[in-house]
């Protein structure tokens, strides 16, 4: 008797569960059994893979998996869509991707990613650490690399829809979460015994230092000020998103709006407050519909939230204060840049973070300095290149701007954009922290997307109708 390649595959993947559910405890049997149905859904439809990514990384991003090397469930996952995606361009499943002429904006930064290898090999040779360059630089260009994935996989307006809906429903759970526990505990501490189910990685420094700011809301992302930076980038989406849908879609993205919200204020981001209130100000300046009265309603929710949680009263009594801890680190942060720009003026590549150890230098927690003593001088330059690139694509009209439900995920986007980087004035961490990064430039990815849609003419007049393009037989699931 015959066997097809159905049938074939069939056995061996009856086998191969038969072998774990013996090999393996019944829980660990379940989930070796779901995480191979998942792998195998995904390299069958690449874009179920972006999403369940999306789902992943907003929820708990750094849940991590041992499949020989020790990896977060977010990055395994989007490695695994561009091994999916391969495939499928190799069996021509996919539609053809605009040239790198029409994408400005990915054309920067590849060169980005191309010059990278400079300061790692520097950092290899000059900094001396236990640890490997290698697969932190790796990991990186992962994170760069979901703007390519956009290109590749978003290829109409319903699919990045779907996607922000995965970002909206993976937030929701987290801040559901995050609060919930918050409130019951009153310690940031108290998330501690979930992120060991989640399997975190260095769960017991982990937990140390969410002991030592239990005053503040402890959350899936560990540190308070890296929730305030995720709420910071995609508060505007939900917003936006939010206030132009119905039903269940318009309850998910004002859900997440207010209860990201509340969670800044409980995690007491002092950044993430200040980068999101200057970009509702702009808006408000551009007439968008409604950003006026969500300020004021802000404010007033915040009143209301200080008034009933005394803890927090006394954390924003000192949180904009120059006697405060962490502001004192700042400054003394600034204070010795200089000191480690001349010990590395090539940068310090991607074997440890700042400071290097065994020296009596600070990191600095600013983006663009960060780009600085990473990756140097030049490397800061090629950031701030890709960076206008991406406004000089996105940038809104001149005049007042009209917020409809067509051009929604666009603006929620470009203002969780600029969120982010104004944010990066106070914090470091859209710039290499994993994960973190890699949601940032998905939403760039999503952005440029749409803002090609709805400006055509703002990109080369020669083959403008490649973003139009009716989509290929096999190319969604």
């Amino acid at each position: 008797m015959s066997l097809n390649l159905t049938s074939l595959v069939a056995i061996l993947f009856g086998l191969l569960f038969g072998a774990l559910a013996l090999l393996l405890s019944p829980a660990k049997a379940f989930l070796a059994v779901v995480g191979l149905a998942g792998a195998v859904t995904i390299l069958r439809f690449p874009f179920w893979g972006l999403v369940l990514f999306a789902l992943v990384a907003t929820f708990m991003p750094y849940s991590t998996v041992n499949l020989g090397i020790r990896s977060t469930v977010s990055e395994a996952i989007l490695a695994l869509t561009w091994g999916a995606v391969l495939w499928h361009s190799f069996l021509a499943r996919l539609p053809d991707t605009p040239s790198l002429g029409l994408r400005p904006t990915d054309q920067m930064l590849l060169w980005l990613m191309l010059f990278s290898v400079f300061p790692f090999i520097v950092g290899q040779v000059s900094v001396h650490a236990d640890t490997s360059g290698v697969a932190n630089w790796l990991r990186w260009l992962l994170s760069l690399s979901s703007v390519f994935l956009c290109a590749k996989l978003l290829v109409d307006h319903k699919h990045r829809e779907s996607l922000v809906i995965a970002l909206l429903l993976g937030s929701l759970a987290m801040l559901a979460l995050s609060i919930g526990v918050f409130v019951r505990t009153r310690s940031g501490a108290g998330i501690a015994p979930i992120l060991a189910l989640f399997n975190y990685g260095n769960f017991d420094m982990l937990k140390f230092g969410l002991e030592a700011m239990s005053s503040r809301m402890g959350s899936p992302w560990m540190h308070p000020n890296a929730i305030g930076g995720i709420m910071a980038l995609l508060l505007p989406l939900a917003f936006c998103f939010g206030m132009t849908e119905q039903g269940w879609k318009r309850a998910l993205g004002l859900s997440v709006a207010c209860l990201g919200a509340a969670a800044l204020l409980l995690a007491s981001s002092r950044g993430a407050m200040v980068s999101l209130a200057l970009v509702l100000m702009w808006m408000a300046t551009r007439r968008v519909p409604y950003t006026g009265r969500l300020l004021m309603i802000g404010a007033a929710l915040t009143v209301a939230l200080v008034m009933a949680y005394p803890p927090l009263q006394e954390r924003l009594a000192t949180i904009f204060s120059s006697d405060n801890a962490s502001t004192e680190v700042r400054f003394d942060e600034y204070r010795m840049f200089p000191q480690a720009v001349l010990a590395y003026p090539f940068g310090i590549g991607f074997k440890v973070d700042p400071p290097v150890p065994g020296t009596d230098l600070l990191g600095i927690s600013n983006l663009w300095l960060n780009f600085i003593y990473k990756t140097g001088i030049v490397g800061m330059l090629f950031f701030v290149a890709v960076t206008l690139r991406w406004w000089r694509e996105a940038r809104p009209q001149s005049g007042p701007i009209r917020l409809t439900k067509d051009n929604a995920l666009w603006l929620g986007t470009t203002a969780g954009i600029l969120s982010a980087l104004v944010s990066g004035l106070f914090d470091h961490y859209f710039s290499f922290a994993v994960v973190m990064v890699a949601l940032f430039w998905l939403m760039v990815g999503i952005n440029v997307l749409e803002a090609r849609r709805l400006f055509p003419a703002r990109l080369p007049q020669v083959n403008r109708v490649a973003y139009h393009k009716p989509q290929l037989d096999g190319a969604q699931p």
